[in-house]
């Protein structure tokens, strides 16, 4: 069973750095396409093989001749995981634009920036690679850009918007899952109405209210509008089955 979680920190997703983007998207691709899993860890080790071999060249240990084969594999494997997160995203951005109007977030869109590494251009700059020690151009430098409307949310997005914009991701994966594996994944949302007006909280329990099944936490029951199939009240030490109030 596929299971996605929100919780505070996964804000990071839209208002950290490129880093935190492309390790979101690498899982959701090893959830949307699992025999794609393991590319991100494939071209990962060896990008670190060939930064190796660059510092091996800079220290005097070695030559270019042993960067060669790295640099062969880095092209191949970093153009796979680069048309593979293309691929997702055109997958993902049509309904992360549906759910994220639904929540009142307008204009929410998802765009690559970066491009494949070619052997011709990792050659083109193996001076320059050798000086740093590290390989200057791939996917391990690109990012995704999160917007609403010509807004960047990273940059010019509140942070109830950050917090709509992560919850569209989820949903739009959500129903990703749903039409590729006609079962639905387990929904964990943790806090995940704090910061939100009554309007988008109703609006987000009614789209979660198709997508399966849910576990919502929230401080009160003051601050969910809608009546929960179960309520399970937690006080130190102990759950007991709750009454709805409100």
């Amino acid at each position: 069973m596929a299971v996605l979680v929100f919780t505070p920190d996964r804000l990071a997703i839209v208002k950290g750095g490129p880093a935190a983007r492309r390790a979101y998207f690498d899982r959701t691709l090893g959830r949307i396409a699992p025999t794609r899993a393991a590319l991100p860890a494939e071209y990962a080790a060896s990008l670190a093989q060939r930064n190796a071999a660059l510092r091996r060249v800079s220290a005097g240990f070695s030559t270019l001749q042993a960067v060669e084969p790295w640099t062969e594999r880095v092209a191949s494997l970093g153009a796979a995981l680069v048309s593979a997160r293309l691929e997702l995203l055109a997958e993902l951005r049509p309904r992360f634009a549906e759910r994220a109007a639904e929540l009142g977030l307008s204009g929410g869109s998802l765009a690559y920036t970066g491009e494949a590494p070619t052997r011709q251009l990792l050659e083109a700059r193996i001076e320059r690679d050798v000086e740093r020690g590290t390989t200057g151009a791939g996917p391990q430098l690109d990012d995704v850009t999160i917007s609403s409307g010509d807004r960047e949310l990273r940059s010019f997005g509140s942070q109830g918007e950050q917090r709509l914009a992560v919850l569209a991701l989820l949903l739009a994966e959500s129903d990703l899952i749903i039409e590729q594996r006609g079962s639905a994944p387990l929904l964990l949302l943790d806090d995940v109405l704090s910061e939100l007006d009554r309007s988008r909280r109703a609006a987000l329990l009614e789209r979660v209210g198709v997508c399966g099944q849910v576990l919502i936490t929230a401080a009160s029951t003051a601050g969910i509008p809608a009546d929960p199939a179960q309520l399970v009240e937690v006080a130190p030490g102990k759950a007991r089955e709750g009454s709805w109030n409100g």
